[in-house]
């Protein structure tokens, strides 16, 4: 007879403690089910007034699902129900558990103690195992990290989730106001991935954008760009710096091409950033082969329409001007604030 166990919690949020317990629980049994018990109401609830925001299910379910991919003996389901944190049914949670795995259990694990009368009531043809009960291996628990934040304790944060907490910072401007130079000198700083503006190597590609960028070439660089982004997220450390986005394309296909585009609208309103510094064009223009719009008062005027597509698209951004010291440290201070209350 094939041994049939199951690991249950709500992973609010997935740390390297029920990593492990997944993975040993998975040697332990023919099949092992990894229970997400989630409910609304509940993971509100239990957010409330810490460190942690409030994480969807889907997400939750996409992490496991993620780190279990290639376990062959194991099955990640979800039970969803409707109830809060102190008025948590267990009977009816474990009904509906039944009902997910549709089989018959054999062992249930968890690292709680405190669980075995529970346990034994509800699964009385169950073995109880437990693992890692005094946290040794991983001196963690997801309640420690709702109360402090997960960049308190990043390391115990499994990669298949640290995407979903990466501060995501861009740099808007138009021409010639140090962008690119901004974008990489932060990622070195805080030692994490930046993205370069994509349509500027789709230009040098072309050999320059003046007059040979067409209209179809707009959303290829507002995709592009965003496929550079999800990359640098996967592999950041805490944070990622972006040059430019959808709203910058946009200014682009309006100013080379005198067309504003649906498809980048669209785009820029599913845009999520935690952080929008906007560098003014105060600083000396400098032709770099790819710059054509130098005279001041063209500078001025683009500005202000690359603000008004900004207000248009309801993205709220910071003003940073002055020297470059004077950009770099207001970015710095920016950056800060960011991670307050994180």
């Amino acid at each position: 007879m094939k041994r049939v166990g199951f690991f249950g919690g709500k992973f609010l949020p997935l740390h390297q403690g029920h990593v492990y317990s997944i993975i040993k629980a998975s040697t332990m049994v023919d099949k092992l089910y990894v229970v997400l018990s989630h409910s609304d109401k509940r993971d509100l609830e239990l957010c409330k007034g810490g460190k942690l925001p409030y994480i969807p299910g889907q997400i939750r379910l996409r992490w496991l699902s993620q780190l279990t991919k290639e376990m062959d003996n194991v099955k990640v389901v979800g039970v969803k129900d409707q109830e809060g944190n102190d008025d948590y049914n267990w009977k009816e949670g474990s009904v509906k558990i039944r009902e997910a795995i549709g089989k018959e259990i054999n062992v249930v694990f968890s690292s709680e103690v405190e669980y075995a009368p529970i346990f034994k009531e509800l699964y009385p043809e169950a073995k109880h195992i437990l693992i890692d009960e005094n946290r040794e291996l991983f001196p963690i628990s997801a309640t420690k990290i709702r109360e402090k934040g997960v960049f308190e304790y990043w390391d115990y944060i499994p990669e298949v989730a640290k995407p979903y907490f990466i501060k995501k910072v861009v740099i808007l401007g138009t021409e010639s106001c140090g962008k690119s130079t901004l974008t990489r000198n932060l990622a070195l700083i805080y030692n994490t991935t930046f993205v370069k503006e994509y349509g500027r190597d789709y230009c040098e590609e072309l050999g320059g954008c003046d007059g040979i960028i067409l209209e179809e070439d707009y959303p290829m660089i507002a995709y592009g760009h965003k496929l550079k982004e999800y990359e640098a997220i996967r592999n950041a450390n805490k944070i990622v710096f972006i040059d430019t986005e959808a709203v910058v394309t946009q200014f682009y296909s309006e100013l080379y091409n005198q067309k504003h585009q649906i498809v980048l609208d669209e785009i820029a309103q599913i845009q999520k950033y935690d952080l929008c510094i906007y560098l003014e064009p105060d600083v000396k223009w400098v032709d770099d082969g790819l710059r054509v719009h130098g005279d001041q008062k063209v500078r001025e005027e683009n500005n202000d329409r690359l603000k008004d597509l900004l207000k248009e698209n309801g993205i709220d951004y910071v003003s940073v001007g002055g020297t470059y010291q004077e950009r770099f440290e207001k970015a710095v201070q920016l950056i800060g604030k960011v991670f307050e209350g994180n």
